[in-house]
C-alpha cells in the first residue's frame, strides 16, 4: 500500500496500468474508496497508467475534522498528482469525485488531459438534504444510513441478483469514517459551479446510469449541456455507480473517449496535409514557401487555421471545380474590398484555369451587387495584375530563347 502526506493527512493510493500509457487520474463517490474502480481499472490497465486514491477520511486515507470544501478537495487532488510526479491526467470523477473533477478542470486547466464526469453535476442536492444527512451521521455513524444510501447505488435487479456483492459494497460504506463522511457532505452542501463550468475547455464526457436516483440523468445532462463540447451518455442498466454494475460499458466509453483527442490531431493533421497541398496547386509554390517561411510562433495558429479550415476544408470540397472556385472567391473579395487578397487570386487564375474573362465576368456581378466604386476599384487591381503576369510569361519565354 502507497501512502502520500498532502495537506498532513496520510492519503491512500494506489498507481497501476501500463507505464508509459496514458495517464487517468481517478476520484471516488461519497461513502466509497479506491476499490470501486477495481474491474474498470482492470479493463484499462492494458493501455492506461492509471492513479486511483481514497478521498480524505474515506477508505484508508485519515479524515481531517469537518468540514471540508469543494477547493480543499481539488487542492488534494493536485497534491497527490505532485506526489506521485504527474504533471498532467486525464480525471475520471464518480458523484462527488466528478465535482472535484469540475473544479479541477476549473483551476488546473493546463494540467488536465481529458474530463470523464460519471453520476454528477455542477450542483448536487439542496442544503437542507446534506444537513439532514449530516446529522442523521454525526448521531449514529455511517452505519446508520447505509441501507438507504446503497440501495440508491445500484439498480433493483443488481440489488436482486448480487446481494452478496451488494452487502459487501454496504460494509465499505458503513466503515466509512463520520467526520470523513460529514465532511464531504458538507463540501457538497455549499459547492456550485453552475455558473463556472461553461468555461471547461477540456474534452468532456459525461456518463450517467440511466436508473440513478442520486443524480438523475436530466440533472447530469443538464450539466453536460453547459460544458462546450461535452458529449452525454447514458449507462443502460445502471444506477448511481455504474463502474459497478456495467463496468465493461464504463471502460469502453472512457477508452473511446481518451482517444479522442489523438483522433482530433490525426484529422486536423489530415486536414492540414490535405489543406497545404490544395493551398500549393492553387497559390504555386513560391507563394506558399514564403508565406511559410514568414511563420512566427504570433501567427503560427492562423496560419494552420486557414490552411486547414480554407484550403483544407472549403478549397478541397468536390462541388465546385478549381476555376469556379476562383471565380467566386475573387467576386467576393472583390465585394469585401481585400486588395492584396484580389491580387493574389488574380494571380492565381493561372493555376485554377480562370480566364481573364472569367474575371471580368465576376467583376459585373461585382458592380451589381456591391456598387460600382468596388467593383472599378478591383478592375484596376485586376488589370495591372495581369499585366504583370503577362509580363513576366514573355520574360520567361525571352529566356528561353
Amino acid at each position: 500500500m502507497a501512502f502520500a502526506e498532502i495537506d498532513g493527512i496520510a492519503t491512500h493510493y494506489r498507481l497501476g496500468g501500463m507505464a508509459g500509457g496514458r495517464r487517468v487520474m481517478f476520484l471516488n463517490s461519497l461513502g466509497s474508496d479506491l476499490r470501486i474502480w477495481g474491474e474498470v481499472e482492470t479493463l484499462l490497465a492494458p493501455t492506461c497508467e492509471i492513479l486511483t486514491y481514497d478521498m480524505r477520511g474515506h477508505g484508508l486515507t485519515e479524515a481531517a475534522p469537518a468540514p471540508y470544501t469543494l477547493d480543499r478537495l481539488v487542492a488534494d487532488a493536485a497534491g497527490l498528482l505532485d506526489a506521485v510526479g504527474w504533471e498532467t491526467a486525464s480525471l475520471v470523477g464518480l458523484s462527488v469525485g466528478g465535482l472535484v473533477a469540475q473544479g479541477f478542470a476549473l483551476h488546473h486547466p493546463e494540467r488536465l488531459a481529458s474530463l470523464v464526469l460519471m453520476d454528477t453535476a455542477a450542483k448536487i442536492g439542496t442544503a437542507d438534504g446534506w444537513n439532514e444527512r449530516i446529522a442523521a451521521v454525526e448521531a449514529g455513524g455511517t452505519a446508520s444510513i447505509a441501507d438507504a444510501v446503497v440501495a440508491r447505488w445500484v439498480s433493483p435487479a443488481f440489488a436482486t441478483e448480487k446481494r452478496a456483492v451488494l452487502a459487501g459494497w454496504r460494509s465499505m460504506l458503513a466503515q466509512t469514517s463520520a467526520a470523513g463522511y460529514a465532511g464531504i457532505c458538507a463540501a457538497l452542501r455549499d459547492a456550485d459551479l453552475t455558473g463556472d463550468v461553461p468555461a471547461i475547455v477540456a474534452p468532456t464526457l459525461v456518463l450517467v446510469g440511466d436508473g440513478d436516483l442520486a443524480t438523475p440523468p436530466d440533472l447530469v445532462e443538464a450539466t453536460a449541456r453547459l460544458i462546450p463540447g461535452a458529449e452525454f451518455r447514458t449507462i443502460p442498466g445502471a444506477g448511481h455507480l455504474p463502474c459497478l454494475e456495467r463496468p465493461a460499458e464504463v471502460a469502453g466509453a472512457i477508452a473511446n473517449h481518451l482517444q479522442a483527442p489523438a483522433r482530433a490531431s490525426a484529422e486536423r493533421g489530415s486536414a492540414f496535409d490535405a489543406g497545404m497541398a490544395v493551398r500549393r496547386a492553387v497559390l504555386g509554390d513560391a507563394h506558399v514557401d514564403r508565406a511559410t517561411a514568414a511563420v512566427t510562433a504570433f501567427d503560427a495558429p492562423f496560419q494552420r487555421f486557414i490552411t486547414e479550415g480554407a484550403w483544407g476544408t472549403v478549397w478541397s470540397r468536390p462541388h465546385f471545380t478549381r476555376r469556379e472556385r476562383s471565380i467566386v472567391t475573387i467576386a467576393l473579395l472583390a465585394a469585401l474590398g481585400h486588395d492584396e487578397e484580389v491580387a493574389m487570386h488574380v494571380r492565381a487564375t493561372r493555376n485554377t484555369g480562370a480566364a481573364p474573362e472569367d474575371i471580368a465576368e465576376a467583376l459585373m456581378h461585382v458592380a451589381v451587387y456591391a456598387g460600382v466604386p468596388a467593383a472599378n476599384h478591383a478592375i484596376k487591381i485586376a488589370k495591372a495584375t495581369l499585366a504583370g503576369m503577362g509580363k513576366a510569361e514573355t520574360d520567361r519565354t525571352e529566356a528561353a530563347r
